[in-house]
């Protein structure tokens, strides 16, 4: 078995090619080791890749979809048990929605369509191997941090600037979105574009029916959530909240984050007036961050939630509670008690 060094910062990338097809295989190869300086061990089927990957430590996977023996999606869903930080890349030669969204709900990274300009295979590597190589040296000491909501616009609008702040110190972020039953592809991609500015992991959960019940799908999901990151801060809706199946979603997170440290609701665009924040988190240096994120979501018409405005006019109020000239609100419902000693 082949032991790799630990990589630094200024160490060249290491990345895992997965692909049956030996001239594409080439391409991606050659690209990559002339024009983004990476290390690249290729690979032609997914049985193989599992332990070149367990070998060589690689911090990108560009992967196939159709292959013989495993497919690139059971390939994914297999690295992710063991490699749930390294991303992946799906390259695929067939335009399909059904294979964008296996894509997502198998935790890809990123979608890519053949052929790939050697321009988009270095900027997808190499910016995707950076935000990884980044996480890796951080160590153990980085915050994992999962963001739960009904879309990724609610997460964007409640949290675009706390989540700013964590990505700006390093710490591991996922957003697990709830709503992808019966929506637009849109959807899935605008949720992902936010994922990417956040360099956050994204999963999506196509649950049917939203409820609160112990044994319904929507706690179920966000305990495979949980599982997976192993958060040590979640954020979800808060119970002061009129959106649909946001109050259900609140509920589902309290029943199965209970044994996460940190757990606190965020202020959606549907929250009422008796949502009342005991934690207020100043995002004076990251605002710039948060109004990119949420310039996502503004369609033909600017909803008022989302303008300019409106986003800064509501995070100065919230700033007179810490000193601060804007922050964002959050309703504690669990965090660690302080040091007696402290």
């Amino acid at each position: 078995m082949t032991v790799w060094s630990p990589k630094g910062m200024s160490d060249p990338y290491r990345v895992v090619v997965v692909e049956d097809d030996p001239d594409v295989a080439l391409y991606t190869k050659t690209v990559l080791e002339k024009r983004a300086n990476c290390v690249v061990r290729s690979v032609d089927n997914a049985f193989d890749a599992v332990t070149v990957i367990t070998e060589f430590a690689p911090d990108v996977i560009f992967t196939d979809i159709e292959m013989p023996g495993m497919t690139g999606i059971q390939l994914i869903e297999s690295i992710k048990v063991d490699f749930p930080d390294t991303p992946i890349i799906v390259t695929t030669a067939h335009v399909s929605s059904e294979y964008a969204d296996a894509a997502v709900t198998a935790h890809a990274d990123a979608f890519l369509v053949k052929p790939v300009s050697s321009a988009e295979l270095v900027e997808v590597a190499t910016r995707l191997a950076e935000a990884s190589r980044a996480r890796s040296t951080a160590g153990a000491s980085r915050d994992s941090v999962l963001a739960i909501g009904f879309s990724a616009e609610d997460i964007a609008a409640g949290l675009g600037g706390i989540l700013s702040l964590h990505k700006a110190a390093g710490d591991r972020i996922t957003l697990l979105v709830l709503g992808g039953a019966g929506q637009p592809s849109s959807f899935q991609s605008i949720a992902a574009a936010s994922a990417d500015l956040l360099g956050a992991r994204l999963i999506v959960e196509s649950i049917t029916t939203i409820d609160s019940r112990r044994s319904g799908e929507t706690v179920h999901a966000i305990e495979r959530g949980i599982a997976e990151v192993e958060p040590t801060t979640v954020y979800t809706h808060s119970v002061k909240d009129t959106g649909a199946g946001h109050v259900d979603i609140y509920d589902a997170t309290v029943i199965a984050a209970i044994d996460v440290p940190t757990v606190a609701s965020y202020q959606g665009v549907t929250s009422t007036i008796d949502f009342h924040p005991t934690r207020f988190v100043a995002i004076d240096d990251v605002v710039g961050a948060k109004l990119e994120l949420l310039e996502l979501f503004v369609g033909t018409t600017v909803p008022v939630h989302l303008q300019p405005d409106t986003v800064l006019s509501t995070a100065r109020y919230w700033g007179r509670y810490v000193d601060s000239a804007i922050a964002e609100p959050l309703e504690t419902i669990r965090e660690p008690k302080a040091d007696a000693g402290a």
